[in-house]
């Protein structure tokens, strides 16, 4: 970024200055330059995105100076393609993959960022306290804290409990259910779905904040291996087990992925039955799994499936799951089940108080 000083970039100055990686406009662009490299170790800096990114922005050490036109040419030789083909094609999914890796930045809490020291830092590199500190804020950018809304009724004998909060940050519920595509291939850490967020949170760090261990996506690996699934789509509905990797500190016991997308050229078709299987699926698993545990498993809490990528409306999805969750409490009513959405206004339309 060798032009920082010299061009106002009042959107990434206050995304710096939000994230905590600066104070204002005097280090601005060291606190810009920070937040760019944070966004580009949440791509992966070995991933072709990553390393793509890190040369089109110049934040390589030995090119920081270099033209712009020689850094598309770079960027586009990770992708083996010419300069012209990686500005039609590669180069905007770039520019949109770092983008939205930065706002997965802005939402995480300070300490989930940053590699030895922290990497929200002044350009004096003194640790960056920016607006978080002084308004007093550390939950995520942009979102609502964390609130239990209450019992939502089912029916006259049922009902579940509804959060508006990220599902990776509740606690003390024993099953979260994670919407997946029919591949069992979860989201990018930096994405925001409940695919992505759970992934991330459930990863093994080391004590730079690594991640060493992507238990998730391992263990869906894993499955498919041992089902001779790789590369091969499952039945929509079909629900996958694993462990809650770093997350059972949070007191999560099992991670229920539902594969209820299906891939269609840029977009998902998720079909309303497919989330009553799963539904069904994650109730028989739990049965199947409830007493290797002790105490026994007794909570399960479900998004909005299909709702995000998948393209459903919340209400239709809220229907669907709470005709499905209805059925099986009729059947088994010893679980405590919970839902959990991203917005007030989401919790509004499945029928909050």
């Amino acid at each position: 970024m060798p032009d920082l000083r010299g061009i106002d970039r009042p959107g990434l100055r206050a995304a710096a200055v939000a994230g905590g990686f600066c104070d204002g406009s005097d280090d601005a662009p060291a606190g810009i330059e920070a937040l760019l490299r944070e966004a580009v170790r949440r791509l992966g800096e070995r991933d072709l995105l990553g390393r793509a990114a890190a040369h089109t922005f110049g934040l390589l050490p030995d090119r920081r100076g270099a033209p712009a036109h020689d850094r598309r040419k770079t960027a586009a030789a990770v992708y083996g393609v010419t300069s012209e083909r990686f500005r039609k094609h590669q180069e905007p999914q770039v520019i949109q993959q770092l983008a939205e890796a930065v706002l997965t930045v802005l939402r995480e809490p300070p300490h989930l960022s940053g590699s030895g020291s922290d990497a929200r830092t002044t350009a004096q590199g003194t640790p960056g306290q920016g607006a978080l500190s002084r308004t007093g804020t550390s939950g995520p950018i942009g979102q609502e804290p964390p609130l239990r809304v209450g019992s939502v009724p089912v029916d006259a004998r049922s009902s579940f409990t509804l959060h508006v909060s990220p599902i990776e940050l509740l606690r003390d519920v024993e099953v979260l259910v994670s919407s997946e595509n029919v591949y069992l291939e979860m989201s990018k850490t930096f994405r925001p779905t409940v695919s992505g967020a759970l992934r991330l949170a459930a990863a093994v760090r080391d004590p730079a904040g690594e991640i060493v261990d992507d238990v998730l996506a391992r263990e869906l690996a894993a499955w498919l291996r041992a089902h001779g699934r790789p590369g091969l789509p499952i039945r929509p509905g079909t629900v996958v087990p694993t462990s809650p990797g770093a997350l059972a500190a949070r007191g999560v016991r099992r991670i229920y992925h539902a594969a209820v997308a299906t891939p269609l050229d840029d977009t998902y078709e998720v079909r309303p039955e497919s989330i009553a299987r799963a539904v069904g699926a994650c109730f028989a698993l739990a049965r199947a799994e409830r007493d290797r545990y002790e105490p026994a498993l007794s909570s399960i809490c479900f998004p909005l499936l299909g709702a995000g990528r998948g393209g459903l409306a919340p209400g239709v999805s809220a229907t669907w799951l709470r005709w499905a969750i209805r059925d099986e409490l009729a059947r088994d009513g010893r679980w405590r089940v919970h839902l959990v959405v991203r917005s007030r206004e989401i919790a509004e339309a499945v029928g909050a108080p």
